[in-house]
């Protein structure tokens, strides 16, 4: 018995080995799927031009390739960029992004999404609009708002051409009046909801505010919620 298995036992090593190696070859061939979240990467953006519509920040992709390949790929390794460079204001769009995908030749991506991806470029500009205080609730009986001042009365926003030709003015937060007797000063942070455009500078307001006495107060109207800025020395009648 012993005899039988040591016969030829050269070429039944061989022969075990080649079944090894072709084992392994085989397994390492084996095709997988996988999934991964890729971040877009936008580059080159022209100097005085920014990217005002939503691009997403990620990009579902998955690949397929020889098991090997795939297990050595980690997330950190692949990176999709789209380059701007150059580009003129308007809208681009960017297809078969898949394309751009720095993976092994051997990989292939089955599926990615979105496909393609639009990028709006326009032109960066500056603006100076009036500081507008908002209020919230009313003076106390036989009172109402006087003189009302900020400071600063403009401020600098920033941001895409198309948003800031469509801003009037930048209001405070609310200031609550509610029963208030006396005149106060206040500083109060300035709210500005812009998608692609901002407060360039300043972000806050000091507000004085005057409270005076009503005359006729028993049939005096009631104040509104939002008061315009009274007129100062130096300043436009609203």
């Amino acid at each position: 018995m012993l005899e039988k298995l040591t016969e030829n036992w050269i070429l039944k090593l061989v022969s075990l080995t080649f079944a090894i190696v072709l084992w392994f070859f085989v397994m390492g061939e084996r095709k997988l799927e996988v999934g991964f979240q890729v971040p877009l990467q936008l580059e080159n953006i022209p100097v005085g031009l920014m990217v005002a519509n939503e691009v997403p920040n990620l990009i579902d992709v998955r690949i397929s390739g020889p098991r090997t390949v795939l297990m050595n790929l980690q997330p950190s390794d692949i990176r999709l960029a789209v380059d701007l460079k150059e580009l003129q204001p308007g809208v681009t769009s960017f297809k078969r992004l898949e394309e751009r995908l720095n993976i092994p030749s051997a990989l292939k991506v089955t599926r990615l999404s979105p496909s393609f991806v639009d990028v709006k470029l326009e032109r960066i500009r500056q603006k100076s609009v009036a500081v507008r205080p908002v209020f919230s609730g009313t003076p106390a009986p036989g009172y109402q708002l006087g003189a009302i001042q900020a400071s600063p009365s403009t401020v600098s926003i920033e941001g895409a051409e198309s948003e800031l030709k469509d801003v009037p003015d930048v209001t405070t937060e609310p200031i609550e009046v509610e029963g208030v007797r006396e005149s106060f000063t206040l500083m109060v942070p300035l709210q500005y909801p812009g998608r692609y455009s901002y407060l360039k500078n300043q972000q806050t307001a000091e507000v004085r505010v005057t409270i005076e006495p009503v005359t006729g107060a028993d049939t005096a109207p009631a104040l509104p919620v939002e008061a315009p800025l009274s007129s100062t020395p130096g300043r436009k009648q609203p």
